[in-house]
């Protein structure tokens, strides 16, 4: 099983933006510390829910500031960016850390980014596809060209290509966020794994990785990729002596946070969108995933993998807010809960 942290850089209330982000780079040093095998980094524009806009950027810093961890974005938004410069910079990525990238990619929200970027709504709702297919044979081919909707030019040498690499790997993992039954398939399809919310439970994982396989036989997805995609679950995680302790930590600090950077979110278009309450949100997450006592963690970790299918997590630790709590719980995690996972 390999667990990661899921690290949003998430400005509390009363917090400013280079607190939340030295937050961010710290437990990435304690998480490598710890033994965790990942830190997976999310990207937000324009909003305090997370204060860091370019997940690649801050994966660069955090990969040449350690030596054992992978580093991965979870993910970048490949509607508000050329899937060339995204591929260029995951190459660079991929060639100078050993091999110690993932680029993780979605689809990202309808938010006022759009505008912002210039890529426009019909990005986000209808090029996706496009732009995805255009970053997959940027990381596989020697030289592209493209002739889409939305992406046209001459072929051009891939420079530098991810073969290259002295770890001997083809390329950087990609990982693909996937919250509905289209993008599993879309998902499927390419043989990519999936990155799954932490919004959801067991049940509904385990449905869409299901899904995620039948649609990967029917378009004749070879057998060993099928059975070993490394599919991500991400989750929350906050370690007490008693569960009490650890989701009245959780109770305290979150919900005021959700409020303030769920509020912040300004659509395209002006359309209407329905916000999940705080505070019940945050009893949901206590709920679904390992908060608690070690051992009740790792039993929550192991109950997970067993229904799903799925060994690879990234859970989030930073939800007391606090940096010295994010820093004992990450190093709990690997201390009191690890062992008991193998």
């Amino acid at each position: 099983m390999h667990v990661g942290s899921f690290v949003l850089a998430a400005q509390f209330p009363g917090q400013g933006q280079g607190e939340a982000l030295h937050r961010a780079v710290r437990s990435a040093d304690v998480a490598e510390e710890a033994g965790l095998d990942t830190v997976w980094l999310a990207e937000h524009h324009f909003v305090p829910y997370g204060t860091c806009p370019s997940a690649i950027t801050l994966a660069a810093l955090l990969l040449g500031r350690t030596h054992r961890l992978r580093v991965g974005t979870a993910v970048s938004v490949l509607p508000t960016v050329h899937p060339v410069a995204l591929g260029e910079q995951a190459a660079l990525l991929h060639l100078t850390s050993g091999g110690r990238f993932t680029l993780g990619v979605g689809r990202g929200g309808p938010w006022v980014d759009l505008e912002v970027f210039g890529s426009g709504l019909e990005a986000y709702e209808k090029s996706y596809p496009e732009s995805l297919d255009l970053l997959l044979r940027w990381l596989s081919e020697p030289s592209v060209a493209a002739d889409g909707d939305r992406f046209a030019f001459r072929e051009v040498a891939v420079v530098p290509r991810p073969s290259e690499s002295l770890s001997g790997t083809p390329g950087p993992e990609v990982v693909l966020a996937c919250t509905s039954p289209a993008s599993v398939r879309l998902a499927a399809e390419r043989g990519l794994p999936m990155l799954l919310g932490m919004h959801v439970g067991d049940e509904e994982k385990a449905e869409m990785v299901a899904l995620w396989r039948r649609h990967a036989r029917a378009c004749g997805r070879p057998a060993d990729e099928i059975l070993g995609a490394g599919h991500v679950s991400a989750g929350l995680c906050q370690i007490a002596d008693r569960r009490t302790d650890a989701a009245e930590t959780l109770l305290k600090a979150m919900p005021g946070w959700l409020k303030q950077g769920l509020d912040a979110h300004v659509t395209v278009d002006d359309r209407a969108r329905r916000m999940r309450d705080p505070l019940a949100y945050t009893e949901l997450l206590c709920g679904l995933h390992p908060v608690g006592t070690p051992r009740l963690c790792a039993d929550r970790l192991a109950a997970t993998s067993e229904r799903t299918g799925i060994n690879r997590f990234a859970l989030l630790v930073e939800g007391s807010g606090d940096l010295a709590a994010t820093e004992e719980n990450i190093r709990r995690l690997g201390a009191e809960v690890l062992p008991h996972l193998g």
